[in-house]
């Protein structure tokens, strides 16, 4: 492993194991084969559970770290992951740019702290495919006004722990001001709302 890349790793994961168990309580919820991760930077994390994962990012740190195919690898199987059955791909891009990627194809689409992905990626995400989003950059308010999702599970947090929450969703996404929430007010706010639940993130079902 390259010095570099594990130098970004330890970066990337130094509340260690945080992502890994996010990502293993939402597998729990939400079976997928195959996973998109627009604005991933350097975090592999979704590659130690879910057997696909395609990553997006411009940042030249993130190419480097996926261009060490070997740095990889190795912390792959530092968590008990087989990298011959577990593809890894990176494309190196603008997730707002038209991508080289099948439309209504993949299983998962993961947005955290990256912008709207929603909003320019969810083409790629297949009828019945599920969004891993959280409020950041309010991407969350903005699948929350997409007519293609409906809330399916949030995602919570105690003591480092997570669990998905299925029951009494008609309780969440509820504004703690009286504000009319637009497309228009997000991208001219570029943050997300406040609402009177904050769990860390959301599960949306695409839905058409």
């Amino acid at each position: 492993m390259l010095e570099r890349t594990r130098q970004l790793w330890e970066q990337q994961d130094r509340h260690v194991g945080d992502r890994h168990r996010l990502f293993e309580a939402v597998a729990r919820e939400v079976a997928a084969s195959s996973v998109l991760y627009p604005g991933s930077y350097v975090d592999l994390a979704p590659s130690f559970v879910w057997p696909s994962v395609t990553y997006v990012d411009v940042d030249r740190r993130a190419e480097r770290f996926f261009s060490d195919e070997r740095g990889v690898s190795e912390l792959l199987v530092a968590h008990d992951v087989d990298p011959v059955h577990h593809a890894v791909k990176f494309v190196n891009a603008d997730y707002a740019d038209e991508l080289d990627l099948a439309d209504c194809y993949f299983d998962l689409l993961i947005s955290l702290y990256a912008g709207f992905v929603s909003e320019y990626c969810t083409r790629y995400l297949r009828p019945g495919g599920v969004l891993l989003v959280n409020s950041s950059h309010g991407d969350a308010a903005m699948a929350s006004l997409d007519p293609r999702f409906r809330l399916r599970g949030v995602v919570v947090s105690r003591s480092g722990r997570y669990s998905v929450l299925t029951e009494e969703l008609d309780t969440y996404l509820l504004p703690k001001r009286d504000v009319e929430v637009t497309v228009e007010l997000l991208h001219e706010t570029g943050r997300g709302i406040g609402y009177t639940k904050s769990p860390f993130a959301y599960l949306f079902e695409r839905v058409s």
